[in-house]
């Protein structure tokens, strides 16, 4: 039998790929891991490490207009220091690179810097330098895509925008999905001026369109411009700016434009024609249930094979892979019931079916909401309101669906879901004491079915 330099070479140095480089060094496998880049991929450098650094730094204007409500008197106007919030940034994640290094290099995973191609089922080359393994596991993640239009040449994506110089007065979004929708409600906290387009109807493809709704009015509410229906055709530079003129003819101007209109898988250059692996209809890597592409030996998790595009639904995936490959070979993945986040202001936490999802899956369901102003601002002074949703399967009595628009709305869904992965029923969720006074006792409290 041929030896293998390797048992397993991982190409990719995001969240997926570091797990399983390091959780498989750990079954004493021969592990190596190649990378170009900052070991962390998108989440720790430009994704939602970052973002969530920069929406807790718009959330202290948020604050400090709150904060008078509640008797206490700023001696001055609060100035805001963006390069100083970029340092901060840039050294936090220059710290968690280095804890990812460690990690790799205390668990005996040999580390190679540069660009990775694959040239067969089993062998990687890296700056000219051949590598073999007897697995190989694609977990390259994810890229912004940008569509042909003129002027693309003066737009950033999101990669981009911790690091602008300078600040921009007046931004432009483009886009409604949660990317599009995070940098909006951002960068307006921070103090731009910001118009967000969305050639839709609705923000938010995908999400309960009660949901959808709610988050435009307040994002509006908040000082954002949010035009839906509304396409961007071409961009030019002015003498005060970027001017972006729109499909309908009307212009408008900014000092950044943000294309923020989806993401693809990062396949390009990888060698993986080469190597016979094949890509499904969307360009990513095609894999059965076990994250095995068209070739026995090489596997793919996280974005790059675009199941569920998520940080932890990867690292999940890598953990598999993992146990298929060194362990019993019993773990599985389960896409039901994921909860996930947007952070915007206010924040959206969800977990479980829309309502007109869980209308196709389950037949009958009966739908239970809410929307109240909390009490942290019935002195503040603000007008920010939070809004809750359960779906409930009508047959089993099961909750299938749980929504929520307001603070802290995250950290509130991610305990239910537990509860939802547990098949917790609307007669559970209503024998569950609340804890009062905080806004999440509303799931627990809500009785009268919403009409139809």
């Amino acid at each position: 039998m041929q030896p293998f330099d390797f048992d397993l070479f991982v190409i990719g140095g995001g969240s997926g790929g570091v797990r399983a480089a390091r959780m498989a060094a750990q079954t004493g496998a021969r592990v190596a891991l190649a990378e170009a880049a900052e070991l962390g991929g998108t989440c720790v450098n430009v994704g939602c490490i970052p973002k969530k650094l920069y929406s807790y730094a718009a959330g202290y204007a948020e604050s400090f207009e709150e904060a008078e409500g509640y008797g206490w008197k700023l001696p001055a106007a609060p100035q805001f220091d963006w390069a100083h919030l970029k340092a901060q940034r840039a050294k936090e994640i220059s710290r968690l690179n280095g804890i990812y290094g460690s990690l790799l290099k205390n668990s005996g995973v040999t580390l190679v810097t540069g660009w990775a191609q694959l040239v067969d089922a089993h062998t990687v080359e890296v700056d000219g330098k051949r590598h073999t393994a007897r697995h190989l596991l694609v977990a390259t993640g994810g890229t912004p895509f940008v569509p042909e239009i003129p002027g693309r040449e003066h737009i950033v994506t999101s990669d981009a925008m911790f690091d602008l110089d300078p600040f921009p007065k007046r931004l432009l979004v483009v886009g409604g999905g949660y990317i599009a929708c995070e940098f909006a409600s951002i960068f307006n906290g921070l103090g731009s001026k910001v118009t967000q387009l969305h050639r839709r109807a609705h923000l938010l493809t995908g999400f309960d369109d009660d949901v959808r709704q709610f988050l435009a009015g307040e994002m509006g509410k908040a000082g954002v411009d949010v035009r839906l229906n509304c396409e961007a055709s071409s961009i030019a530079r002015g003498p005060d700016g970027l001017v972006v003129t729109l499909a309908r003819g009307q212009q408008i101007e900014a000092d950044t434009v943000l294309f923020a209109t989806g993401r693809v898988p990062n396949t390009q250059g990888l060698g993986l024609e080469a190597a016979g692996v094949k890509l499904d209809a969307k360009g990513a890597i095609a894999v059965d249930a076990h994250y095995r592409t068209s070739v026995p030996s090489i596997y793919a998790v996280g974005d790059v094979s675009t199941r569920v595009q998520l940080t932890p639904v990867a690292l999940a995936e890598a953990m598999v892979v993992v146990d298929a490959l060194f362990g019993k070979g019993k773990r599985g993945m389960d896409y039901e019931f994921i909860p996930t986040a947007v952070f915007t202001h206010p924040n959206i936490g969800t977990c479980g079916y829309s309502e007109i999802d869980a209308r196709a899956k389950f037949g009958e369901v009966t739908v239970f909401s809410s929307e109240f102003k909390s009490l942290r601002h019935t002195l503040s002074g603000r007008s920010e309101r939070t809004f809750m949703k359960l779906v409930v399967d009508k047959k089993s009595d099961r909750v299938v669906g749980l929504h929520m628009v307001g603070a802290d709305a995250g950290e509130v869904v991610q305990g239910f879901a537990v509860a939802m992965r547990a098949g917790a029923t609307k007669a559970l969720f209503d024998s569950t004491i609340g804890i009062h006074p905080t806004a999440a006792e509303e799931f627990v409290t809500m009785r009268e079915p919403m009409p139809g």
